[in-house]
């Protein structure tokens, strides 16, 4: 059967809302029109990626055998991946740099009842159409609605795959309902927090900080967890992740540690913020890392598990 833009709705997660184009293609955003004019008029680099694919997914509980779509990819940042899992573990990879900018996907499953899930291209923005599924499907059943915000690791930069973001690692286990507005290169930015019309997440992560620890005046992380009670209230339970360890400049690992102790500071201050400490997520060694800033795969898979391990432990 093919789906129409309005069902495949149904089984596209990791959107705030959708549009369709004058071709026919199905747009998912996680930002507002508002948030996108504030990116707009900040940075050109924040702007291209606010409408990249972050953590979107098409997820199917199905017996079918075959699932197609046609794609077209508008803008490129890193050439990540589609990716396909089956009951969570990978199957099938194809990566940005082997595809031409428009075309068909299409992918076999294995026989019996299982959960089909679809990752997008983290760093690109990619549109979808007349997706096909050779039997019925049903959306699977999320356990709570989670607004994850941060700068480029949490938008899925590092690992090259989209399948394989510390955010997607750690979803495959929490099985949140999620809007990632992690972006490249953001910082404690409280002009980017804004009411989202009707949407209310039952929960916030926050993990940001990386790009700005060189800075001694903390206002701006002061003022963005301020904005965020604001909007939210101080009920709604937040998760702080202080910044992991990046090894990129370890002459400046003193400032970056004091850095963080007063992230920590101004999250205590929070009766409704569980703090996590980044530093003791991902192992200290280049391995872990595509450049010592941003993990790879392997230190993603360690992040997102390790994360999964503090939210259980906080009761978050």
């Amino acid at each position: 059967m093919e789906l129409s833009n309005k069902e495949l709705q149904e089984y596209y997660f990791g959107a705030l809302y959708f549009t369709e184009t004058k071709d026919g293609y199905l747009q998912a955003f996680q930002y507002t029109q508002p948030q996108m004019d504030y990116f707009k008029k900040a940075s050109d680099f924040w702007y291209e990626r606010c409408f990249a694919s972050t953590a979107k997914t098409l997820e199917f509980v199905t017996e079918a055998t075959e699932l197609s779509f046609d794609y077209k990819i508008i803008w490129k940042g890193s050439e990540d991946s589609f990716e396909l899992t089956i009951d969570g573990l990978v199957t099938k990879i194809v990566y940005v740099k082997d595809l031409k900018d428009k075309g068909t996907l299409s992918f076999t499953l294995p026989e019996g009842k299982k959960t089909a899930v679809v990752y997008l291209p983290a760093d690109a923005t990619v549109l979808i159409k007349n997706l096909q599924i050779n039997a019925e499907a049903a959306a699977p059943t999320k356990t709570a609605s989670v607004l994850w915000l941060g700068d480029s690791i949490t938008q899925g930069f590092g690992p090259l795959r989209s399948a394989c973001t510390y955010v997607s690692v750690a979803n495959r286990i929490l099985n949140y309902k999620i809007v990632n507005q992690g972006i490249g290169g953001y910082v404690y930015d409280k002009k980017s927090l804004m009411k989202m019309g009707d949407y209310m997440p039952d929960k916030i992560i926050v993990a940001l900080g990386t790009n700005q620890y060189g800075t001694e005046d903390m206002t701006d992380i002061e003022e963005y967890y301020e904005r965020l009670m604001e909007i939210y209230g101080n009920n709604m339970p937040v998760l702080a992740v202080s910044p992991i360890w990046r090894g990129d400049n370890m002459e400046a690992l003193p400032v970056f540690e004091s850095f963080c102790r007063k992230v920590k500071d101004i999250c205590k201050r929070y009766k409704n913020v569980k703090l996590v400490d980044g530093e003791k997520l991902v192992p200290h060694l280049p391995e872990y890392f595509l450049d010592n800033l941003h993990p790879n795969c392997y230190g993603c898979e360690v992040y997102g598990r390790n994360l999964v391990r503090e939210i259980e432990r906080l009761g978050f």
